[in-house]
């Protein structure tokens, strides 16, 4: 991905040093809005010091692509918002990504071994952030209806 040429204020709560660098944000539920999370996301790690075309920019922006279009696709309640969270861990080796929805009934499966000469141009999402993130699972959302689906990206140090 190439770098815009406007940036704007990174979204911080507290001191950087304790609490990390935080994004967070809240999109409409169609594919138009997982791109401007996607894109989004982008600037602000690049902001951070995670530098458009390094492993770990292409990475975590590839995690927030899909795990964002699992939300439109697979969250999707009409008239309710996706909301993504993008946060630096204190100790400064570790970024989270979470994406909360407001479906409760469908719940993330672990994916299998999927064999990857499938002609199939769907079902991989989940298998990229496996495969991507140090960690990563679900919980219900804490305020309400729907899901929290999150990954753990452990940065080179």
């Amino acid at each position: 991905m190439t770098k815009p040429d406007s940036t704007s204020s990174t979204t911080e709560l507290g001191d950087p040093a304790k609490t990390g660098r935080v994004f967070e944000m809240c999109f409409t539920s169609t594919p138009r809005a997982a791109r401007l999370a996607r894109r989004l996301t982008a600037l602000r790690l690049d902001e951070w010091g995670i530098p458009y075309d390094s492993h770990p920019h292409d990475d975590l922006v590839l995690i927030v692509a899909e795990l964002t279009a699992n939300a439109v696709r697979h969250g999707h309640v009409a008239g309710r918002d996706f909301r993504l969270r993008v946060h630096t861990i204190a100790d400064g080796g570790t970024v989270r990504v979470e994406v909360t929805d407001t479906r409760a009934e469908r719940l993330p499966r672990r994916p299998a071994h999927h064999d990857t000469s499938d002609a199939e141009e769907t079902g991989r999402g989940l298998i990229l952030v496996a495969r991507l993130a140090a960690r990563w699972d679900w919980h219900p959302r804490p305020d309400g209806p729907g899901k929290t689906v999150w990954a753990e990206y452990a940065l080179a140090k």
